[in-house]
């Protein structure tokens, strides 16, 4: 099964990935990982990218969904993938097209920018072992300290409200039309995100019809 898992930042995919990556017995490919592996690796396209990344300069689509199809040949692949961060744009979603690689499924994971601006807010990591709490799902034990060492609670600057809905800004002008694009292909399912994050894995294998 090919499956692109689309949603707001904090809607769950990375969380939901995980999962249906064990549960369908295929790979989660992130962007971000496979471009460092290829700069790592020294592949040509992966030196073509730091060379973008080294002048300060965003990598094209072209290169991201190049270093995305060499991933995609690899055996591991074979029987299927779920894609998470890309396509991030129409711009990278035709360039799969051009690329020849198609889905069978692209899961829209819909929650609200409030649901997940209070989620996102909630958020604190301890700034000695890196544990995540969140003041309403997780809290610990005592306010601002660490459960396993004790240290101080912190919330990162990318969970600030004011950063998320900036995020969430680019994600309505940038990725939200790619739902309009793949529905037009026939392979849009969206799906409601549900209070725990079991049941919104249950929901989307309904709509993968497993």
């Amino acid at each position: 099964m090919k499956l692109i898992l689309l949603g707001a930042p904090g809607a769950g995919k990375g969380t939901q990935a995980e999962i249906l990556s064990a549960k369908l017995g295929i790979p989660t490919i992130s962007t971000g990982n496979i471009l460092r592996a290829a700069i790592k690796d020294g592949t040509p396209i992966g030196l073509e990218a730091k060379s973008y990344m080294d002048a300060g300069k965003l990598v094209p689509d072209s290169v991201i969904i190049g270093i995305v199809a060499q991933r995609l040949e690899q055996p591991d692949c074979a029987n299927g993938f779920i894609l998470d961060g890309v396509p991030r744009t129409i711009g990278q979603a035709e360039a799969l097209d051009k690329a020849g690689v198609a889905f069978d499924h692209v899961i829209s994971i819909e929650i609200s920018d409030g649901e997940i601006v209070d989620r996102m807010a909630g958020r604190r990591v301890c700034s000695s072992c890196g544990a995540p709490y969140h003041v309403k799902a997780k809290p610990p034990k005592q306010e601002g300290v660490c459960d396993s060492c004790g240290g101080p609670l912190v919330q990162r600057d990318d969970d600030k409200a004011e950063t998320v809905l900036h995020r969430l800004e680019v994600y309505h002008a940038e990725t939200e039309p790619l739902k309009g694009y793949y529905e037009g292909k026939g392979v849009l399912s969206p799906v409601a995100n549900q209070a725990t994050i079991e049941a919104t894995t249950d929901v989307i294998m309904e709509a993968l019809g497993i």
